[in-house]
Parts: structure tokens; C-alpha cells; sequence
């Protein structure tokens, strides 16, 4: 979770240079200690395709609380506040010109420390791991402000609950919450769909027509994917943002409006803001703050009480899910998230009518999606010392194998145990500390 310059307590602000006007506007790189060279040449820390740069134009890095700029010698020279500069010290927001080019040092978004929330509920998302909580402190914190929020996570982790619960939770809740999936139109309609049209502005358009946006006045408005949108479209919503009115498509006039913007994107915007396709201004104005959900498998914790929440809203035994069901959800790796887990409890309940318990229902995963989700491989942490990176390795290589193999086998630790040519009572042992038997399990049943 991240709120929008804030100083992560070391006495100064961790910025980065982005380009603001010019051919290459949106690129960006993080400045640090060490000179990010910035030129047309291949090896540079930020490279420009602006023919008035040198190849090697100016370097800069951070100074304290301040930064160092350095010309390297360019042939159209650096610029600072309308002077020709060699060497100089600047604040973070300074706006350097190299050629056609605008570079300006902005603040980067800074982690937000709060304590995990005590709640193991916000709106109708559930969870008691670390993770969701911490997230539920965030959600507690802002959800009485109008503070423009960002909520990013992989499809499927709940982004509009998020945006629901806010909403909720806010002076707001009277009001309508709006809500567009900006990935799903294409410019034009997506353009009419938010901003509204008057009669005749296109083929077509035989009456005037409100947009999302002024449906939602006095409302929430909720953007999903948006880094789906057009060029076109960033400027437009920008504007609204920034002056609060919205001009209809083919119209003269303005409509001031009061909304509240929440967004949500399973893209990673800063790398769209990096190869220039998503505007820097814009996501400044949207990530006041910024909402990061953790997806499902670093949080397998929340699988039983995510799972009675499932099946007490279906009508089914309101009781902790327990026992060999249980152990193979848990060992699927849910490249879908909660929403797949919806949807493999649902076909569970509709596979078996007549169940009223979890243990009831003929828990089955489908075995082409039983692989790991798309870059859950076993991460290798480069900057730790060699003896402790191997040691993260190895310790979820046992994870996951144990849990596999407690799930091929119902949770049975004597046919787990044949299967995996492990001893039973070592077998045993690690399926405990990696938490998936309980310590008081029989000898057969994990």
C-alpha cells in the first residue's frame, strides 16, 4: 500500500526522473547514489530518441536530500530554470531541459506503515492472513476520505469489492457507485460511455446521452483495467480530475461534477508509464493512494475462511472447513484467485445437491489449471547471501511438493508417505511445520 510522498523515514525522498514533455514523454528511471546517465546512447540509464540530445547528454543522482546534476559535455547543453547549467544542486520537482526534452524529478510513492487491522472483514472481503489485513488498515484508513485510490492485484484478487467497500464505507454511500471496464470498449465508445455525447456528435448518436461520469455525481466512480485506455481517453479523464467538469463528446458545454475515482489496473502501470504509453500526470492524480492485493497463493491462510464464507452465503453448514477438501485446495497454486475459488466451490455444490457440509461436497480442480500460475516459479532472491537464498528455495520446494502429495492422496499420510518414499513420522513432521495437518491429526488423516 503506498500513499503518494511520503518520506519512508530516512530523511529524504526516493524520487525519479521522468520525462515529461518531448518524443519520449512517460519514460522514467529511479534515481539513486549512484549517476543515471541519460543520452541516445544504448547504454544509458534513460534513453531518449530526441535528435537535439547527445548521445550522452547529463547524469544525474541523488545528493542528501537533493540532487546532482551533471552536463556531460552535450552539444545543445542542460538546462535549469532558463540558464545553461554544467554542474548544479536541485530540489526533488525540478524541471531539467535537454533539446526538445523535459525531464522533471519527481517524488516516488513511499510504502505506507500501518499496523495490520484487528478486523477479519472489510465490506464483503475476508481474510485473517497478514497480508489482507494490512490491507484492511489501509481500506479503514482512506475509506471516509475522498482521496482518489489505486487498486492493483491480478484478475481475480477483488478489486471491485475493494471499490465497493469504499464506497460503502464513505459519505458516499447514498450516492451511486458507477462502474466501467474500461479493457472491454474500444476509444470511441469507451469516450462516450465516460464523458457523455450530445446529438449528432457521431453516426449514429440520434440522442443526447449522459456518461458514467455524471451518472455517478455525488457517487463513486470505479475505472477497471485502466491500462487499457487510450491516449485519447488518459487526456480527456485527466482534465476531469484536475478541474472536476466534464465536457460531453460534440458539446460546448460543462458540467462540474463530484466524484470520487477509484481505479484499478492488473497491469503494472509504473512499466506502462516507463515505455511511455500511460500518461505520468494522470497516474500522479489517480495513486493518491495505492492499494496492492496480495493474490491467493501467498495467502493459502485465508482458504478456510474464505471457503464458510462461501458456503454460508450459499446456505450450506456454517463451520470451519476441514480435512482432505480442504488440503487440495490448498495445494493449487489459483492462478484465478478468490474468484476461482468461487467458481470451483460453486461447481462443487452443484456436482453434489444434496450437501449440506463442506466434507459433503466432491472437491475437484480441473488438472490442466493444477499447474503453478504463470510466473509462480520458485523465486530466486539474488540479493540475499547464497546459503540463504537456496534455504528459501528448498523450504517452498517442500511446501509445495507436501502439499501436492497430501492432496493426491486425501490427506492419508501412510499412502502419502508410500508415495513420496518419505518415512511417515518425518513425513509428518513437515507437513506440520509448513501447516498443512494440524497438530492433533490421527495417524491416517492429515
Amino acid at each position: 500500500m503506498y500513499s503518494d510522498i511520503l518520506d519512508g523515514g530516512s530523511g529524504r525522498l526516493r524520487c525519479q526522473l521522468v520525462v515529461v514533455d518531448g518524443p519520449d514523454r512517460g519514460r522514467a528511471c529511479r534515481l539513486g547514489d549512484a549517476e543515471i546517465e541519460v543520452g541516445t546512447a544504448a547504454g544509458c540509464g534513460l534513453v531518449l530518441s530526441d535528435d537535439r540530445v547527445s548521445a550522452r547528454h547529463v547524469a544525474v543522482r541523488s545528493a542528501g536530500a537533493r540532487f546532482a546534476v551533471r552536463d556531460l559535455g552535450s552539444t545543445n547543453g542542460t538546462w535549469y530554470e532558463g540558464s545553461q547549467v554544467t554542474e548544479v544542486t536541485v530540489p526533488a520537482g525540478t524541471t531539467l531541459l535537454a533539446g526538445r526534452t523535459a525531464l522533471r524529478i519527481e517524488p516516488e510513492a513511499q510504502p505506507l506503515e500501518l499496523p495490520p487491522s484487528q478486523a477479519r472483514r472489510f465490506g464483503e472481503l475476508v481474510g485473517e492472513s497478514l497480508a489482507i489485513r494490512e490491507v484492511f488498515a489501509v481500506l479503514e484508513r482512506i475509506a471516509a476520505s475522498d482521496a482518489t485510490v489505486l487498486v492493483e492485484g491480478e484478475t481475480g484478487t477483488g478489486k471491485e469489492l475493494v471499490a465497493r467497500a469504499l464506497h460503502d464505507a464513505s459519505r458516499r454511500r447514498r450516492a451511486p457507485f458507477v462502474a466501467v471496464d474500461c479493457g472491454a470498449l474500444p476509444e470511441g465508445l469507451l469516450e462516450s460511455e465516460l464523458f457523455g455525447h450530445v446529438r449528432g456528435a457521431f453516426t449514429g448518436a440520434a440522442q443526447p446521452r449522459q456518461g458514467m461520469i455524471v451518472r455517478a455525481d455525488g457517487g463513486t466512480l470505479f475505472l477497471d483495467e485502466l491500462g487499457r485506455i487510450s491516449p485519447t481517453v488518459q487526456a480527456r479523464l485527466l482534465r476531469v480530475l484536475e478541474e472536476r467538469v466534464v465536457r460531453p463528446l460534440g458539446g460546448d458545454g460543462e458540467r462540474a461534477v463530484d466524484v470520487r475515482v477509484i481505479a484499478a489496473s492488473r497491469d503494472d502501470i509504473d512499466a506502462e508509464v516507463a515505455a511511455g504509453r500511460f500518461r505520468p500526470d494522470l497516474l500522479y492524480r489517480l495513486a493518491v493512494v495505492r492499494v496492492a492485493l496480495p493474490p491467493l497463493r501467498t495467502r493459502r491462510e485465508d482458504l478456510a475462511i474464505l471457503v464458510r464464507e462461501l458456503l454460508r452465503r450459499r446456505g450450506l453448514a456454517d463451520e470451519a472447513p476441514a480435512g482432505a477438501n480442504l488440503d487440495r485446495l490448498t495445494a493449487h497454486a489459483w492462478p484465478g484467485n478468490v474468484r476461482e475459488l468461487r467458481n470451483v466451490i460453486d461447481r462443487a455444490i452443484a456436482l453434489a445437491p444434496g450437501a449440506r457440509r463442506f466434507a459433503e461436497l466432491a472437491i475437484r480442480i480441473d488438472p490442466a489449471q493444477h499447474d503453478h500460475a504463470p510466473g509462480d516459479g520458485l523465486a530466486v532472491r539474488s540479493e540475499l547471501p547464497y546459503a540463504e537464498a537456496k534455504a528459501l528455495v528448498l523450504h517452498e520446494l517442500e511446501r509445495r511438493y507436501l502439499a501436492d502429495v497430501l492432496a493426491r492422496t486425501d490427506g492419508n499420510l501412510s499412502a502419502a508417505s508410500r508415495a513420496s518414499g518419505i518415512d511417515r513420522k518425518h513425513l509428518r513432521s513437515l507437513a506440520r511445520k509448513h501447516g498443512l495437518i494440524a497438530d492433533a491429526a490421527g495417524d491416517d488423516d492429515a
